[in-house]
């Protein structure tokens, strides 16, 4: 059973990331943003996201990661296709994952936001394991942010149109919004 001290989730991998600083507002929890990722592109398993969110991405040992080796990104949970959770950052801080964005009017959605990566690609569907460790971290973040709700759970695509698409077509807001029990704003095509 998941719970949350001191910001970490009891019961998972911590990795810690310096891609992180402080919230404007640390009280100030009120989205969740899904994201899908996988290094190298489309690829699983390896150790890529790990290295990426810590700065150890090694420029040679894959064409596109000269590309991206000296970004400073992280997201505060990455769940593998295995269900493993992965905690990068403490959920009171703010973690580098949403870029440009927009929400209710809102800029820098990293502001106020939790991210959570998803280990796959717009091109295939998620993993049993993935949705339920996923409803296992929402179920406890709900729970333990007054802030949040089911109704503010999204996807990048929707807080940065146009310029992201994850987690893509094949995440299942159905199953999601199913397994909450609640009607969750991306199943119809929410604007940012």
């Amino acid at each position: 059973m998941l719970a949350i001290k001191n910001g970490l989730l009891s019961n998972v991998r911590v990795n810690l990331s310096p891609n992180c600083d402080e919230r404007p507002e640390e009280s100030d929890i009120s989205l969740i943003v899904i994201h899908n990722i996988s290094l190298p592109p489309n690829q699983y398993g390896g150790s890529g996201v790990d290295q990426l969110f810590t700065n150890m991405l090694d420029k040679d040992e894959h064409p596109f990661y000269a590309e991206i080796h000296e970004l400073r990104v992280s997201s505060h949970v990455f769940i593998r296709r295995d269900g493993e959770i992965v905690q990068f950052v403490p959920f009171h801080k703010r973690a580098w994952h949403a870029g440009v964005s927009r929400f209710l009017g809102r800029d820098v959605c990293n502001d106020f936001s939790i991210g959570i990566e998803m280990e796959g690609s717009d091109f295939e569907p998620f993993t049993q394991q993935q949705y339920l460790s996923l409803i296992d971290v929402l179920k406890v973040l709900l729970k333990h942010y007054p802030s949040l709700s089911a109704d503010r759970i999204l996807g990048h695509q929707h807080i940065a149109p146009g310029r992201k698409t994850d987690p893509g077509p094949f995440f299942d807001w159905q199953r999601l919004s199913l397994a909450l029990n609640v009607e969750l704003p991306a199943i119809n095509h929410c604007e940012s």
